[in-house]
């Protein structure tokens, strides 16, 4: 079959090229679409700082598109860029200014040309529009003298280029206007029934969605990274085949091949190759806010306000699947702190604050998470006011905002239908957003919070997973089934004996609790709600507690047993199995037997545990600080009686190591763990509290060991005994004196270092790895 070209005049012409054309053009497309996105950027900083650089690569990527579409035939395309161009020239010759109808006029022909390559993409055809209007517009502001054109509303344009609508049902809607409608455009077609709500709504959030199948359905892999996933694969064919060799030489002698060595190679290869992979995966985050100075300037200028963008960690890393996921949640609070955090210039000078706002993005790891932190620092949200637009709305009912503290008021603006607007207009008050944010994060293992101080601003944080491909993950047992459970949503487990079940798991209203650390605890039997058949509570041998959370709201699930913690491949599951709720995929175990993955979030709705009751239940059964005052802490022996404290969001796992494990490395002591090296470290050695033990290898004996995580990878902390989890108000106290501990304060009524986790795992690279293994004795 022959390839085609095309034409000028937009016919297409034979080619033998055999796919080339095809090839080139999507190519094309998608370094087209990647230097739209930096455009956008580029020509919103033009108003800040037009400086010869910007200007001069601005005009290169113009000049690139524009000749690439005149070499394949797109006339339209090519004369709109080259209108562009000649605009850009004249603007990097300094011959005219840059105003801010200029760069309106810019960022105008950036979305044409967005439209007409997704236009190229499904038809083969940049369309037959010359989008002579806008052409015109760009040729008179070459001339500064002359005052530019007044265009058409854009939206307008938008739907008549990707909704089909008819150009005369947008002049009459115009003309509607011009009689006296207030209503925008958009609702005006909705109501003539020309176009639907959501397509009303992917026009005015065009700049959230730049990109066109083709460059999202691709992604750019460093040529390095290549080759190492290259050699893995090498070394994973090799491993197979001595296997393989073993296992014949063991047919043919009627005995047991020492597969062993074979294996664990297997495993460290294919580890190696899983991350390698994964890393193929990984976008930064800066690939989705490069598109945010543009929405802002865009909102702003609309709001009659002065916003300023600042970004931290664009750097940051995540999967591809989860950055797709989270546009548009986060587009969402970016024009949601626009239109509502920040004031306009005269309130906030009235305020004594600088007429101009800032919107902070703020992405980095922690704990194997993405933390994502929206700030603006606007007039901050009134909680009493929302308060009253909850019962306004007949959201909640008015006695029980008297029991609710800032925390929960301040989360009533993640229901259904909240919204403080007064007035509806295209970017807010209809009540449908912050409840859909909260969803589609929550959908993808995340989880949203925000903080206010009123006067100084906003702040809404996102915690997600880097992947949803492979996850960690607690397998447990329930009757002849197994599950697996996300150890994103698993805080500790709690073990029951039966002497003991009666006075700890105690009944209110019928349903059981447990009463943690002074903490009532909801207690959901999983057993019970599969319609599993199962013993009453009361008559069970023990009862196996795994603590979890969803939504902030903390319960215990029964299980029958508790089997080990492991990486699992997470499969998608069908339409049926999903609309139950309560699963979020499903795993194929070693033994080759199905395992379903619980959907936490969905569970505690199921069970009722997020109910009005069940946090009121938690909140009023017990005096103390707010869950979200509180800090959960390991505390541990270092020896000789010291105490000290480990953030148990830096805790990966509590073991018992032989001693025999342990090998020498030039990273001192290590043992092989999990199909990696795991260093160790003498907890007392390396802060200097305490009695240090010697951390070598012995025939006998075994180590108490905290591997803890860090930015910079995992290490093992060597310690005495482990004391106890705590879950209290802790206040930072003496400032300490030795390095690694964060500071010095009383933890459940005792004096206890606050160890510093990021601290001790940077340790171990550099010069000081010999330093540490000295001082671990070894």
């Amino acid at each position: 079959m022959s390839d085609v070209t095309r034409n000028n005049d937009g016919t297409n012409a034979e080619d033998d090229g055999d796919g080339m054309v095809d090839e080139i053009i999507g190519e094309f497309l998608i370094e087209s679409h990647e230097a739209l996105d930096q455009l956008d950027s580029d020509l919103v900083s033009l108003e800040d700082s037009a400086t010869p650089e910007t200007l001069a690569s601005i005009f290169r990527t113009m000049h690139t598109i524009k000749g690439t579409c005149g070499f394949l035939g797109f006339g339209h395309l090519e004369g709109v860029t080259h209108a562009a161009e000649n605009l850009l020239s004249l603007l990097r010759d300094g011959k005219i200014g840059v105003t801010p109808d200029v760069t309106t006029a810019l960022l105008s022909t950036v979305d044409i040309v967005r439209a007409m390559l997704a236009t190229i993409e499904h038809t083969g055809s940049d369309g037959d529009s010359s989008h002579e209007q806008l052409i015109a517009e760009l040729e008179v502001l070459q001339d500064p003298a002359v005052s530019p054109k007044p265009k058409p509303p854009r939206v307008g344009d938008l739907l008549v280029e990707r909704a089909g609508v008819r150009p005369e049902d947008v002049e009459l809607a115009i003309s509607e206007q011009a009689l006296g409608d207030t209503r925008p455009i958009g609702e005006i077609l909705i109501g003539h029934g020309v176009v639907s709500a959501d397509e009303v709504a992917a026009a005015l959030n065009t700049q959230s969605d730049p990109k066109a199948t083709a460059a999202e359905a691709t992604i750019r892999v460093d040529v390095r990274l290549l080759d190492e996933l290259m050699n893995l694969v090498g070394e994973l064919v090799l491993a197979r085949n001595q296997i393989v060799q073993l296992a014949h030489g063991q047919d043919r002698r009627g005995d047991e091949a020492d597969l062993t060595i074979p294996a664990q190679r297997l495993n460290l290869i294919t580890t190696e190759l899983q991350e390698g992979v994964m890393r193929t995966r990984m976008q930064p985050i800066g690939n989705v806010w490069n598109r945010f100075p543009r929405i802002v300037r865009d909102l702003a200028r609309n709001c009659d306000k002065q916003v300023q963008v600042e970004m931290d960690g664009a750097g940051t890393e995540l999967d591809k699947t989860i950055v797709e996921a989270i546009k548009d949640p986060l587009t969402h609070l970016v024009r949601n702190s626009v239109d509502h955090g920040i004031e306009t210039p005269a309130a906030r000078v009235a305020a004594g604050k600088s007429p101009d706002g800032t919107l902070s993005l703020r992405a980095f790891h922690e704990g194997g998470q993405v933390i994502i932190e929206i700030g603006d620092d606007g007039a901050g949200i009134d909680v009493q006011r929302v308060g009253a637009k909850a019962v306004e709305r007949g959201l909640v009912e008015a006695d029980a905002l008297d029991t609710m503290s800032q925390r929960e008021l301040l989360n009533l603006i993640f229901l259904p239908g909240f919204s403080t607007a007064e007035v509806v207009t295209n970017v807010s008050g209809r009540g449908v957003g912050m409840d859909v944010v909260k969803t589609n994060i929550e959908r993808i293992g995340g989880a949203l919070d925000v903080t206010t101080d009123a006067g100084v601003g906003t702040t809404f944080r996102i915690k997600i997973p880097l992947t949803l491909a492979i996850i960690p993950a607690l397998v447990v047992g329930c009757g002849d089934h197994r599950f697996a459970i996300p150890q994103v949503s698993l805080l500790e487990l709690v073990r029951i004996d039966r002497e003991r079940i009666s006075t700890e798991i105690e009944w209110i209203h019928g349903a059981p609790v447990h009463r943690l650390r002074g903490r009532l605890l909801p207690v959901v039997d999983l057993a019970g709600e599969l319609g599993l058949d199962a013993e009453p509570l009361s008559e069970r041998a023990v009862v196996n507690l795994v603590v979890l959370q969803a939504d902030g709201q903390r319960f215990g699930l029964v299980v029958d047993r508790i089997t080990d913690t492991q990486e699992i491949v997470v499969k998608p599951l069908g339409v049926q199995v999903n609309e139950v709720g309560i699963y979020a995929g499903a795993t194929i175990m070693g033994d080759g037997r199905v395992a379903l993955i619980l959907d936490v979030l969905g569970l505690a709705h199921r069970c009722h545990v997020l109910s009005e009751d069940a946090s009121r239940l938690d909140d009023t059964e017990i005096d103390g600080p707010s869950e979200s005052d509180l800090d959960t802490v390991l505390i541990v022996d270092v020896g000789g009686g010291s105490r000290a404290a480990v953030a148990l969001s830096t805790v990966a796992r509590l073991e018992q190591l032989p001693r025999s494990a342990i090998e020498s490395s030039s990273r001192g002591p290590v043992v092989q763990y999990r199909g990696d090296l795991l260093p160790l470290m003498s907890l007392a050695a390396a802060t200097g509290l305490g009695t240090p033990m010697p951390v070598t290898h012995a025939d006998e004996g075994v180590l108490e060991v905290v591997v803890s995580t860090g930015p910079d990878g995992q290490i093992g902390l060597v310690v005495e005994r482990i004391i106890d989890i705590v879950e209290e108000n802790i206040s930072a106290g003496a400032k300490p004196s030795v390095d690694g501990v964060t500071f010095v304060a009383v933890v459940g009524g005792q004096v206890t270092d606050v160890v510093d986790v990021s601290a001790l795992v940077g340790s171990t690279s550099g010069s000081t790895r010999a330093a540490v293994a000295a001082a671990a004795g070894h």
